[in-house]
């Protein structure tokens, strides 16, 4: 192994053995403390120390680093606290986490590090929207992001790697090519020798180096590093190398051949780089006592974060760290005899926040020159430009990662989700990234996904589906769903003031079919208040968005129906549920998704739970039928639950 010292002075030469020889030591640390029972798991990076340690001396402590749970080195270069990070991977209260997530689950703002979640690749997209903030601000920055081998086999590499081409995002996407996938080998990962391909693929550069030689890492490293900070685009950074251990501690490494066991032990990185020291003519015990000081450090810290004292629960913090803190600030609005519709309540509302904050970032399929499939952001681009006025290629998954990436970097984001169905492509950003984030390490995601929903259109299953649901039981997140053009602007523009993630559900139905009166300007209606869209005395319909209109066409032909227009289905407002059922003492769910396992289910068990002795019939859900949404308007017309309904609301009646 041939070390290149690059005119770098002897004093920083030991620096580098310093960092480089931290995290094994810590690692065998933790071996030990495993053994005795001590830690439950650990995922070892011996044999890899170089490429974290490389990639946080090469970057300025200002700029993201975005590791992995075989990146040590990258927390220990960035100087966290020992005995914080001993706290962290015990689940201690002293954690970054607070005991919530395990080893590198993690970031932290001060150290400007995001850690990965389980779910590989998810970092990627993040890391693109930590990049494009500075693109945004001009800001000569790098963001780092690493990712495994194995991990280029996710779509969430491919779609990350495509953005930052496109939009020319300064980050290096570093792949840790260790030669196995767990125990998957390299050849049953892809079908070629080195990543060096994947760059002309993208129209980017590739750049492959010995990832066990602390030394041409670093030179390579700090090039690019310098080179993108001036012109910024996106590198691949191929660091060959080996994991000398299990994927973790559990799995062994018996399908590895002893062969390369062998091979890969005599290119350690810290023995090589220590032999190269001394032939240099360093004092072999000066690096010993380099070394015998680490310990000492270590151990400390292990005896200090093991002193703790044990975690104790408080269920309130619990339930209260599930959401960044935000109190919104509305105002009583003028009445108004100006009457839009509900798709230019919707775009005003949009328009209006954009103006307003300046940091926000409006991105989705076809929104810029086009202005949306719906034509929400005519005009958009002319107004605001194009580099926030974001036209993104066909990847909900990345583009969601880049929401979240932008958060950390202090901006706000809208994405458009072309039609609510496509959210599939994006689910696991949404549900384990952007809804875990905060009750994670306290990162909001300052986020609103908007979702064109609802059938009635003729659209057929994919393009009609009501997924409202599927985030209803996903804490973390807030779910808006507006009935009303008045609700769907200031619902929206509050939403966009909410530090926290939220989808924005829009019926597509009622986008050019509905006009009401909505007050001009900015303004905003409060997150989690029902509304009253009509008075009665005799029954009450709880419901939302089209559900709304359903209940009052059937109130035409039934008298003193009490309607609930929710607004907001999480949080949902209980206390005017709790107070429109005790006054009707019957009470009747209405939703268009479909019924089994539909937000109705939760809100029927909610009132049969609080307001049993105030009922006189049991609780009534109506909804869709449970069949995909089909495309003939008389199948549909079957399908969705309006005509249902009435016979429902009558046989409520008889109680």
């Amino acid at each position: 192994m041939k070390f290149e010292p690059n005119k770098r002075s002897e004093s920083r030469l030991i620096e580098i053995y310093q960092e480089l020889v931290t995290p094994r030591l810590i690692e065998e640390k933790m071996l030990i403390l495993l053994r005795q029972g001590k830690i439950t798991k650990w995922f070892s990076g011996i044999g890899q120390e170089a490429i974290s340690v490389g990639a946080a001396l090469c970057l300025k402590d200002s700029e993201y680093l975005l590791p992995m749970h075989r990146n040590l080195g990258i927390f220990t270069t960035r100087k966290i606290p020992l005995e914080k990070l001993f706290s962290q991977f015990q689940g201690k209260a002293n954690g970054f986490t607070k005991g919530r997530d395990r080893s590198f689950h993690f970031g932290t703002q001060e150290h400007h590090l995001v850690g990965m979640i389980s779910h590989l690749g998810a970092q990627l997209g993040v890391a693109d929207g930590i990049a494009l903030a500075d693109l945004i601000q001009k800001k000569k920055k790098v963001t780092l992001v690493f990712t495994g081998d194995g991990g280029t086999s996710q779509g969430d590499f491919h779609e990350a790697v495509n953005v930052a081409s496109v939009w020319n995002l300064p980050v290096i996407f570093v792949i840790e090519n260790n030669g196995y996938g767990l125990s998957t080998p390299s050849n049953q990962q892809f079908n070629f020798d080195s990543f060096l391909v994947k760059g002309p693929a993208y129209g980017i550069e590739a750049i492959s180096v010995d990832g066990n030689n602390i030394l041409e890492v670093m030179n390579e490293l700090e090039k690019v590093c310098d080179s993108i900070r001036e012109r910024p685009r996106p590198v691949i950074f191929e660091a060959k190398t080996f994991r000398m251990r299990g994927h973790e501690e559990a799995s062994g490494t018996k399908y590895v051949p002893k062969e390369l066991m062998d091979y890969w032990a005599k290119k350690d990185p810290i023995a090589n780089y220590e032999s190269f020291l001394i032939e240099s003519g360093i004092d072999s015990e000066v690096l010993e006592t380099l070394k015998e000081d680490i310990k000492k450090e270590i151990n400390m810290a292990v005896k200090q974060a093991f002193s703790e004292v044990p975690l104790t629960v408080n269920p309130e913090q619990e339930l209260t760290d599930v959401y960044a803190p935000f109190t919104q600030k509305n105002k009583d609005l003028e009445p108004t005899t100006r009457k839009i519709r509900y798709v230019d309540a919707i775009s005003e509302g949009l328009r209006k926040s954009l103006e307003r904050h300046k940091e926000l970032v409006f991105l989705g399929q076809d929104i810029a020159d086009y202005g949306g499939v719906f034509k929400i952001s005519e005009g958009f681009l002319e107004q605001f430009g194009p580099l926030r006025i974001r036209n993104t290629p066909l990847c909900e998954s990345a583009i969601v990662g880049i929401t979240l990436g932008l958060s950390i970097a202090g901006m706000k984001s809208v994405m458009e989700m072309q039609f609510a169905d496509f959210v599939t492509c994006g689910f696991n950003q949404i549900v384990n990234n952007l809804a875990k984030s905060y009750y994670r390490w306290a990162q909001n995601a300052d986020v609103v996904i908007r979702m064109p929903t609802g059938a009635g259109v003729n659209a057929g299953p994919f393009h009609s589906q009501s997924n409202e649901a599927w985030f209803f039981h996903t804490p973390g997140l807030k779910i808006v769903y507006p009935s009303t053009p008045a609700a769907a602007k200031g619902l929206l523009c509050a939403a966009i003031e909410d530090p926290n993630p939220y989808l924005f559900f829009e019926h597509k139905y009622l986008y050019r079919s509905l006009t009401g009166p909505v007050a001009e300007g900015y303004h905003t209606m409060e997150i989690g208040k029902a509304q009253v869209a009509l008075k009665g005395n005799r029954l009450t319909i709880i419901t939302y968005g089209m559900g709304v209109h359903w209940a009052l066409e059937a109130s035409k032909t039934i008298d003193g129906l009490e309607i609930i227009d929710l607004c907001t289905l999480m949080p949902w407002d209980k206390e005017t549920v709790s107070r429109s059922v005790k006054k009707t003492n019957k009470s009747l769910v209405l939703h268009e998704d479909c019924i089994t396992g539909g937000i109705g289910a939760e809100i029927a068990a909610w009132i049969g739970t609080h307001c049993f002795e105030d009922l006189d019939a049991p609780v009534l859900r109506v909804g869709s039928l449970d069949t995909p949404v089909p495309f003939s308007n008389t199948l549909e017309q079957n399908f969705l639950p309006q005509q249902r309904l009435l016979e429902q609301l009558n046989y409520l009646l008889k109680y």
